[in-house]
Order: structure tokens, then sequence, then C-alpha cells
């Protein structure tokens, strides 16, 4: 035990309070644990809550805005010299994030989880040493839920400054729109991010080594978001790797394609978003004895426990598809296994959306995942240019593609690019969860005229009973 610290017990320690750790730690109170949650920052709610998954849906929400008022005389409404204030942005985005981690903090006292503020170390299999503001002291525990999520992916050669090299969390609160932004890495944030600022008027490029834009999904896909991209003046450096920097006003980024041919961006700000790790680094995890997989991270089974008895892990630091929905399930079968109950992530699917203009969701495989796992599929796709609803929005661009196996007429997947994929998406999830078959979701009457309707045409689409587009 460190000299000066001083120990406190209880059932179970939660350490991390991103979505998977603050769940976690509700559900236990509520299952009557004695329940500890220890958080290294000064608020609860991690990198979702504070640098990621809100803050970013604000900015992405004023920028949409903003942007339709250049397009609302297409019906006749006239807005004139709309302008951007980004320091009263920024502070409206601080506000929605101030009361939701907040929230998070009430709701943890008043189910009567306490928190603790500090950074965790495993000093042993069934200790925790926090160093906080009052020093150290050492937490012995009966289980533990490890959530401490993931952390940027540092780009050699271009470190963050916090000034001209940023990451997510910087590009979140700037000060002032960059006259020229360019992003590395084509992934879901740095596609979000680099929209954002293309709308309120920057000049952006997008460097991503792989040839093509969310190379895992079926080309239409793909085709649809890069060809809207362009459309909004994203210029797309695909195939490229960026190889160095020479700071200045502006700063010059050397990029190089898979010729070796140079290209030399200028850039105000460079937004580096290149991919994510787990975040165990200082975490003890030897002294515990808890196992990570080559890449770091942490490896548990369907009840979410780790290979040492009594120690749970969740969330990004665990792997797979980095979200916070997926961890607050992950956390709830932590919860209820150490509380005795009967749980387990079995769930058959992890619905996932891109926050892009157009809106990109998807539930369960695409067509090519879905014939390289040797089904026998068919597929239905409705456009929503023939949609009324998406007419009336001014929102045509994007169409839901449904995936099945065709011998068995059983759902496998559903893709939706467009306005409103992100709240159409849950049908989706629900149908695949369910088990559902063509045939239930076309019998399924949905309301006219809505966007939703979609999910059904292209049901009917793939039964060869569309009435609203032609069938194949």
């Amino acid at each position: 035990m460190v000299v000066g610290s001083f120990a406190k017990g209880c059932q179970v320690v939660v350490i991390g309070s991103g979505p998977g750790g603050y769940l976690a730690a509700i559900r236990l109170a509520q299952l009557k644990k004695d329940v500890i949650l220890v958080e290294a920052e000064e608020t609860l709610g991690g990198i979702c809550l504070n640098e990621g998954c809100i803050p970013s849906k604000a900015l992405i929400h004023a920028a949409d805005f903003y942007s339709d008022t250049r397009t609302s005389g297409t019906f006749g409404i006239n807005v004139d010299n709309a302008t951007v204030d980004l320091p009263k942005l920024i502070s409206w985005k601080d506000g929605v994030v101030k009361r939701l981690t907040g929230g998070v903090q009430t709701l943890c006292t008043k189910n009567g989880a306490e928190v603790v503020h500090g950074r965790a170390r495993f000093i042993s299999d069934r200790q925790v040493e926090v160093m906080g503001p009052e020093g150290a002291q050492v937490i012995q525990f009966e289980q533990a839920v490890i959530a401490t999520g993931s952390v940027p992916f540092p780009l050699p050669g271009f470190p963050n400054d916090g000034e001209t090299v940023i990451g997510s969390k910087e590009a979140l609160s700037l000060r002032e729109i960059p006259g020229k932004l360019v992003v590395i890495g084509g992934g879901y944030v740095g596609l979000e991010l680099g929209s954002v600022y293309r709308k309120f008027g920057s000049e952006v490029a997008v460097v991503e080594f792989f040839p093509e834009l969310l190379g895992q999904h079926d080309p239409e896909v793909r085709d649809a978001l890069t060809r809207r991209l362009k459309a909004l003046g994203i210029k797309l450096y695909l195939g490229h790797r960026a190889m160095s920097m020479e700071k200045g006003t502006p700063s010059k980024v050397k990029i190089q394609d898979k010729d070796q041919k140079e290209t030399i961006l200028e850039a105000d700000k460079i937004l580096i978003s290149v991919g994510r790790v787990p975040n165990v680094q200082g975490l003890g995890l030897d002294k515990a004895g808890v196992v990570q997989d080559p890449k770091g991270f942490i490896q548990v089974n369907n009840r979410m426990e780790t290979n040492v008895p009594g120690i749970y892990a969740i969330g990004d630091v665990v792997g797979g598809p980095l979200l916070a929905h997926k961890a607050y399930r992950e956390a709830k079968v932590a919860a209820e296994v150490i509380a005795g109950e009967s749980a387990a992530f079995d769930n058959v699917v992890i619905p996932a959306v891109v926050y892009t203009d157009p809106e990109v969701a998807w539930a369960g495989l695409g067509e090519l995942e879905a014939k390289a796992q040797g089904f026998n599929v068919v597929t239905g796709t409705f456009p929503f240019r023939a949609s009324g609803r998406a007419m009336t929005l001014n929102a045509t661009e994007g169409f839901v593609k449904t995936v099945a196996d065709a011998d068995t007429k059983r759902i496998l997947g559903i893709t939706i690019v467009g306005a409103g994929a992100s709240e159409l998406v849950s049908e989706a999830a629900l149908a695949i969860e369910m088990g559902a078959f063509l045939d239930d979701l076309s019998g399924t009457i949905h309301p006219h005229p809505t966007l939703s309707e979609g999910l059904m045409e292209s049901v009917e689409a793939a039964l060869g009973e569309a009435i609203h587009v032609m069938n194949k």
C-alpha cells in the first residue's frame, strides 16, 4: 500500500464514467450493490458526453440548419445574410453538455452510487489505487468493472498541439471557423466534423489512406456519400498517406498517393482522426492479471467477464464496434451478472449511424457481407426520390436497402442513406433482433406520409411486390 494512502471498501468498483461506466454504476446501485464509480476527469460522462457523441451532434445540427438557410429559397423562404457566431454556438453546445453531465451526476448520487474522482490503477486483483485531488487512496473491492473507453490513435509526425494539429476534442470547441481545414482520416468522425466546417464556410480537404470511403459498405452506399461530399465542395484525397507537415501561416501538409506522387495541402487547422485504441495506459492490468489481445483490448466472454474471476470489462476497452449504445448494453449485462441474475450479451445486431450529410445508418449485414457468409441473397431498394414525405422535406437523396435470405425470406440487414436515417434504423434493428421475415415488415402498416414507409417499400421490393417503384 502506498505511503500516505487510506483504504476504503466496496462490493463493486467501476472504473470510468463514460456511457458504459455510469450505466453500470447506476444499474448496480439499483440492484442493491455497494458501488464506487471512479472517474479521472472533473465531470462524468466520458468522451461521448463531453467530447464526442453529444457535442458533435449539436454542431452537426447547427451546421445543417445554417446550410438549409442557403437553399430554403427553393420553396420560397428567403433568409438573407445568415451568419455563424461560433463562440455563441460553442457556448450553446457546452450548455447542452453541462446539462447532460450534471444529470448523470445526479442520477448516480440519487441511485446510491458513490463517485470518487481520480486516476485508478490496479495494485492487485482486489485493490485499486486512486490518485485524486486529495492524494492517494486504496479501494478494496469484491468485483470490478473496467470501463475506461478508448483514446485517439496518434499519427506519427503530427503531434497534437491543440492549436494547429487538433483532435475531435479541440475541433468541437474552436473559437473561429478555420479558413482551410485538412482532415486526416476519412472515418466517421473526420467526415462528420469535416462536413460541419465545410457548411460553415471552411475549405475542407479529407485525406484517407484507403481508396474508398466506408469501404466495408455496399458500393451504392459509398457512392451516395462520396457524391454528396463532393457536391458540398469537400476535396477528397482517397488512397493517400499523410507524410509530414510544416507549421506556418498557413501550415503545409505533404501527402502521397500509391504511386508516390506528392501533393502539398495548405491548412489553418489539421484534424487528426485515424482511429482509436483502448485506454489502458497506466491501468495496471498486469497487476490484476487481466489478459489483453494483441491490439490491447481486454478479452471478455458474453457475460463481460475477463479471465480474472470478479473482474469485468465493457465498452470501447473490449473492442468490437466502438459505440456508446453497445457499451450501454454491455453495462447492463455486467451489472446483472454481478448481481447474480441470468444475463449475457447475446444480441443479434448492433445498429450504427454516421451523422454525415446524408446520414448513413445500418443494422445487420450488407449485401456483400451476406454473400460472403454464404447466404443466397435477395435485396430490395427504395429510393427517397420516390417518397412523398421526402419530397415535402426537400430531402430526396438516398435510399433504403433491405437484404434477406432468398430461401427463408428472413431479414439479414437494412441500410438507410438519407435524412432521418439515424431515427429510422431502430425499426430495422428491432426487426432483425426479433428474427423478422420480409412478410412481417411488409404487413406492418406504416403511417403515410413518412420516411419510415421507405423500410416497408424496400421490403416489398425484395418480395417483388413494389408499388411505388418498378419491380426488378
